[in-house]
């Protein structure tokens, strides 16, 4: 069968014949593979098509259960990106063995003659999103069916740009992704910059301090502290913006092959114009939007691989039209035109329409190859420019994850707030004393030195330096705010963004996040939210691909009625895999299938028999029907090669494989058929049509031409949808026997399949072929079109058996499930599978118990769904008042004696989400320890993580791996991204990205903890260390009369916050641990302090108050009495209060330290001597104020005296505090710490019982 091209796939553009279908030609030839372009079409009677114009739903009646929302996907939801070819990758690529031996078989892809027009549309997503109000098997096809208006229509005239671009507004290919030129850098960065009210507030007392009457500080000095930290930021974003500037250069000068003056030249891609016509080679990428006009291929194939654009590796098939693919642009002038719709950002739909030569030729998204691709696997291809530069699909879509604001954070304004008020209150005071000052001494002012108001050295006598009462009560309320302002902390949101940095990086560098099996380390995408990690209180996630591994493994069959699962009770050594042999060489599956010894001997020697033929037409269907190829794999032996199937579906692939380990293995996929190795003898099968699955239909199908001359569909899909399509008569038996064997597969958490066959006659097939063509070459409405013929066929059919697949948990998933339980966070599992495969699931991974009571709503109208919510709340009421009045019962524990499940499927939700109900569904939920949500659309993810975030304080957490839960992990609060077997759509839009389920145990319960209390205390610690030195400021100025002057320097006022005091602050922020890990992960229940918000509270806020406010007194008042008589001048005293305030807060600092380090050691101490040096520095200069005076103060006695009684009255309450709170009332956190400490294991080991509760069923 050698030859010297032969085609993958069959071309969809090639017109067939008038009569009997022929299949595609082929040079192919071997003894063992049959050729047949005539088939035997018997003239039996056609079943009776049902009109499926009409609104009737052809999925519905029929179904084996009462689950009414089902799936085609084995278990799949239709629309969550993981179906046999999902609407974001339904252009799939095919490839085929290498050659074995003599040109065994070829390299080389194509296309399905009837498989790509226009099959793969996946429309916009709906506007406004309505999460409840879409059903999760609709996909919104019915903008397919509009024409293109003028208005939102563009009209690419191919090989003319110049009349392209001079008739429209259309971008060039250059592109720009930094942010800054160098002329709008300043200005820019500035206004972004000031988006933060705090640095508005600043630069508004820089410019009271500028002016005469308000001055305080010296005007540089003022400007000083905002300045540093906006030059912080401003280098920041430069250097990254310096970053994206040079990716742009780079991407906008590489070259590409344009035509130009009737030859291909090569040109930058930025000097690429709409209309122009690019050639591109194998492994190039594309420079822009580009509809396919000829490739390499003779049937107009190329092979695109789009992992710069959604991070899928696997190869996606496009083609050329026929009517374009023998024309040479370089040799002959054109002069067609495209009609499409405007630059858009769905990267999965394409809608147009090419006239050239008096036709028209319809476009769709398998016509069209986006900027960023890659062409594999083709040598070349020619396409025409349709969108350039930002109007690229793949540039409308950079526009990332939308931004989120730490809890934390958000919490912290209500202290900037009170903090406002009590600078304004200090303000106040000053002010009216000030006033009551001025009232008092009027009489005095003409001879006070700093309130003269007559000037008598010149002629005329002048008044200055007095401004009148009133004036002078507004200038001294606002030199207050200048001299008071560092209250409000400026320093601390520079501090908090490097604090994130460094717990991102250690996060980072976490061994325990780190995944062997992809080699991929934790990625923190968000470094604003890093503490939010140890408040979660909901866990929503997927199932497949997040609690389980996506890697699908055929366990067992039904077939015929009768059940095929004798392959678990046989071990790995009984099993003989198949193999075969070719030129010499032994082909064997790459991957093995345990298989049942009673089901391969009657494929071996029964075939004959009845159950025989069920059996051959039960494997050859999964063979045939797939989108499945196969790829030749090198091994040490040189006589021997592994088939390793390649496929979009993981489900696809675990059947293909059972298929060949049973002796059906799928050797080559070509332009026009496909060839099996039916145990030992290879046969073609023609294939004359594919439709591809649809979530409408739930089904797959493939129409083949076979080697005995007859015409078979072969289909498989969910069970309420081929049910419903099946032959009821002859196969009631059967049928009931297979639904029963599909319930017993789910009930073991197994993805099941139906598969169904039905042999065309000559009427059908011509009925069929007329209709898909028509179909195939509509130019509006061509999915639904297609999907209306699929319908019509695939009716009337034989049930051939049923299969149960089986996706693996993954490691550690109900060890971190039952961790987070006793966290006390909430987990819920959104998923797309059937209600029993869920539930199975849930019990495997221990999310469901056997003491849960489960409260299952099943509902298919708002009346029904409203009555069981009712039932629901009602029987969740009953059951908690039971456990509350039961003996023992802890009733704020949280933790009810009878624990409540909820199970609701997706119609159900589509009724629920979006109307009253939904607080009828809260209600029940928040009484419910787990929630399980089956059968359930994107959005339907989407809308219940609104549900509880909008309803609730509690934070929530959506983690999941595919597309179909970009919308989930953007809603929640934190959203995780799973690197795992469905591409990168779910990392990309995560705020964190991860290997596995099971690292949420370390991230939330450590690395969450620890940033959670970090992040508390630097933010309580910052408003006590500025608010103790403005607090200072203010009993100094109470006995100036209220004159505002300062004895500590301004200089000193400045570095207080930026150097004398930050750097300890963040070292702490990022490297204190109050507990180890390895007593975090054993008692999970220490998790409780974020929910608590121990941490960071209003309480809290207040007692630190309380405690600055005592400090400030005893650094003020205890040097002020020492040297009140002494001739000591108001410099020194400055110094001293200096060095005072920097010591204690950074003696405050190491009381709390837990863990200490070298680095921690350093910090705090160094910063205490660099602060001494700073003094001594600024003394130093005769310039400044001050000059010499830390020298003549620290030769008193009472310096060092006065330093000490500091330290110690000013630290005794707050020990004492201390004491109290850990010996007489400790949190767990404090009993844990010194268990640890001490070493206390016997005392330890009871921890448990003696914490505090930590989740509450009934509190929201």
């Amino acid at each position: 069968m050698a030859s010297d091209r032969p085609l993958l796939v069959p071309s969809p553009r090639s017109p067939p014949a008038p009569s009997a279908p022929a299949p595609a030609p082929t040079t192919t030839s071997t003894s063992n593979t049959q050729q047949h372009h005539n088939y035997n079409l018997p003239s039996k009677p056609r079943p009776n098509f049902p009109d499926l114009s009409s609104s009737t739903n052809p999925l519905g009646g029929g179904g084996p259960t009462k689950m009414l929302m089902m799936d085609g996907n084995g278990d799949r939801n239709s629309s969550s990106g993981r179906t046999f070819l999902s609407a974001q990758s339904k252009a799939s690529g095919r490839y085929s063995i290498d050659e074995v031996g003599t040109a065994f078989i070829s390299a080389t892809s194509s296309m399905d003659r009837f498989s790509r027009s226009g099959s793969k549309t996946r429309p916009p997503l709906p506007m406004p999103t309505r999460y409840g109000s879409r059903g999760n098997n609709s996909d919104g096809f019915t903008s397919s069916l509009k024409e293109i208006s003028d208005e939102d229509a563009r009209l690419v005239y191919v090989n003319d740009p110049d009349k392209t671009n001079h008739k429209f507004d259309i971008a060039g290919n250059s592109i720009q992704t930094a942010k800054y030129s160098v002329f709008t850098f300043l200005p820019r960065n500035l206004f972004e910059q000031f988006h933060r009210v705090a640095y508005i507030y600043f630069l508004i007392i820089a410019i009271l301090n500028q002016l005469p009457q308000l001055a305080v500080f010296g005007r540089g000095a003022s400007i000083l502290p905002l300045a540093i930290v906006l030059l912080v930021t401003a280098v920041k974003d430069a250097y990254e913006d310096w970053r994206r500037h040079r990716s742009d250069r780079i991407e906008n000068n590489r070259v590409a092959s344009v035509l130009v003056n009737g030859s291909f030249q090569s040109k930058r891609w930025k000097e690429i114009l709409v209309g122009e016509i690019v050639k591109f080679s194998a492994n190039d990428t594309l420079p822009c939007d580009l509809v396919l006009l000829s490739t390499s291929d003779p049937t107009g194939v190329a092979y695109v691989q789009t992992i710069n654009l959604d991070g899928e590796s696997n190869l996606k098939t496009r083609y050329a039209k026929q009517e374009t693919l023998s024309r040479m642009p370089e040799k002959e002038e054109i002069r067609w035109m495209i009609k499409c719709e405007r630059p858009n950002r769905n990267i999965y739909g394409f809608q147009g329409y090419m006239e050239l030569d008096g036709k028209r030729v319809s476009l769709g998204p398998s016509n069209i190859i986006l900027r960023g691709c890659e062409l594999k696997n083709t040598a070349w291809a020619v396409g025409v420019a349709v969108y350039a530069g930002r109007e690229t699909k793949v540039m409308l879509n950079s526009s990332g994850s939308p931004s989120k604001r730490s809890r934390l954070e958000t919490r912290m304004n209500r202290e900037i707030i009170l903090l406002s008020l009590f600078l304004i209150a200090l303000c106040t005071v000053v002010s009216t004393c000030a006033g009551v000052w001025l009232v008092r001494h009027q009489d005095e002012l003409d001879y006070l030195p700093y309130y003269r108001k007559s000037d008598f050295s010149n002629a005329a006598e002048e008044n200055y330096n007095y401004n009148g009462l009133g004036l002078e009560i507004v200038f001294t309320f606002l030199m207050s705010v200048i001299v008071f302002q560092i209250l409000i902390p400026i320093s601390l949101y520079i501090s908090m963004e490097l604090v994130r940095l460094g717990q991102a990086y250690f996060m980072i560098r976490d061994r325990d996040l780190y995944d062997e099996a992809s080699n991929s380390r934790f990625q923190c995408r968000a470094l604003n939210i890093n503490e939010d990690l140890g408040q979660i209180k909901y866990i929503f996630s997927d199932k497949t691909g997040t609690l389980t591994e996506n890697k699908m493994e055929f366990q067992c069959a039904s077939i015929h009625g009768v059940d095929f699962s004798g392959a678990k009770a046989h071990s790995d050594t009984e099993q003989k895999g198949y193999c075969t042999r070719v030129d010499g060489c032994v082909l064997r599956p790459k991957m093995q299938v345990k298989a049942d010894p009673e089901l391969q001997r009657l494929l071996r020697t029964g075939r004959e028999t009845e159950e025989g033929k069920h059996a051959h037409n039960f494997f050859l269907a999964l063979a045939t029907c797939n989108t499945v190829v196969p790829l030749a794999v090198e091994t040490a032996d040189p006589f021997l090669r592994l088939v390793d199937y390649q496929g979009e579906s993981p489900d696809e692939q675990a059947l293909v494989y059972a298929a060949s380990t049973y002796g059906y293995m799928l050797v080559e996929r070509t332009s026009g058929h496909i060839i099996v190795d039916i145990q030992g003898e290879r046969q073609r099968f023609d294939v004359l049509g594919l439709h591809e699955f649809d979530s409408e239909r739930k089904r797959m199908s493939v129409i083949v031409g076979c080697p005995d001359k007859t015409v078979k569909i072969f289909v498989k899909g969910a069970d309420t949808s081929m049910f419903s399509v099946i032959e009821k008569s002859p196969n009631s038996f059967v049928a009931r026997s297979t639904d029963s064997h599909l319930h017993t597969y789910s009930s073991l958490g197994l993805r099941t399949l139906v598969i169904g066959m039905r042999e065309l006659n000559g009427l059908d097939f011509e009925q069929w072929q007329s209709m898909y063509e028509k179909a195939s070459t509509a130019v509006m409405g061509r999915a639904s079109l297609l999907r209306t013929v699929a319908a019509k066929v695939e009716v009337g059919l034989h049930l051939l058996g049923a299969s149960g697949i089986e996706d693996k948990l993954q490691q550690g998933v109900p060890e971190a499930i039952e961790s987070l339980r006793q966290a006390g966070i909430k987990v819920w599992v959104l998923t797309g599978d059937k209600q029993e495969t869920a539930i199975s699931i849930g019990y495997s991974c221990k999310l469901l118990t056997g003491e849960m009571t489960q409260i299952v709503i099943n509902s298919n109208s708002k009346e029904s769904c409203r009555k069981s919510l009712e039932d629901a709340e009602s029987m969740s009421e009953k059951l908690v008042a039971m456990s509350a009045g039961a003996p023992n019962s802890e009733v704020n524990s949280g933790s009810a004696r009878i624990p409540l499940a909820l199970i609701i499927d997706g119609t159900s939700l589509v009724y629920i989400l979006e109307t009253e109900l939904e607080e009828e569904l809260f209600q029940v939920a928040t009484r419910c320890s787990v929630v399980l949500c089956c059968r359930v659309a994107p959005l339907q993810k989407a809308g219940i993580v609104a549900l509880m975030k909008n309803r609730t304080a509690d934070m929530t957490l959506a983690i999941g791996d595919g597309a179909n839960d970009v919308s989930m992990i953007q809603m929640a609060d934190v959203g995780i991204g799973i690197s795992g077997q469905e591409g990168r759509q779910a990392v990309m839009a995560s705020d964190f990205a991860m290997g596995q389920f099971r690292f949420l145990v370390p991230l939330l319960l450590v690395h969450g903890h620890w940033n959670y209390q970090r992040m508390g205390y630097m933010i309580l610690y910052n408003f006590y260390r500025n608010a103790v030195f403005v607090v200072l400021l203010f009993w100094y100025v109470l006995y100036t009369s209220f004159t505002l002057t300062t004895a500590i320097t301004e200089w000193s006022s400045v570095l207080y916050s930026v150097i004398y005091t930050s750097l300890p602050t963040i070292i702490i922020g990022i490297l204190d641990k109050d507990l180890s890990r390895r007593t975090l992960l054993k008692y999970p229940q220490l998790y409780g302090s974020g929910h608590r918000q121990e941490c960071y509270n209003l309480k809290l806020f207040w007692l630190t108050m309380i405690d600055t406010v005592w400090q400030s007194m005893v650094i003020f008042f205890i040097p002020f009495f020492a040297y009140r008589h002494s001739t000591v001048d108001t410099s020194g005293i400055g110094d001293l209060w200096t060095l005072a305030v920097v010591i204690l807060v950074n003696m405050h600092l190491a009381m709390d330290v837990v863990r200490w380090t070298w680095i921690a050691h350093a910090s705090i101490w160094g910063s205490i001597v660099a602060t001494c040096i700073c003094i001594i520095i600024i003394d130093a200069i005769s310039l400044l104020p001050g000059y010499w005076a830390i020298f003549e103060i620290a030769k008193t006695g009472p310096f060092w005296l006065c330093i000490v009684a500091i330290l110690m009255t000013a630290l005794v309450p707050r020990f004492i505090v201390k004491v109290f709170n850990q010996y007489i009332r400790p949190c767990d956190v404090q009993i844990a710490r010194e268990a640890e400490k001490f070493g206390n294991t016997g005392d330890f080991t009871e921890l448990e019982l003696e914490m505090n509760p930590i989740s509450n069923p009934h509190g929201r």
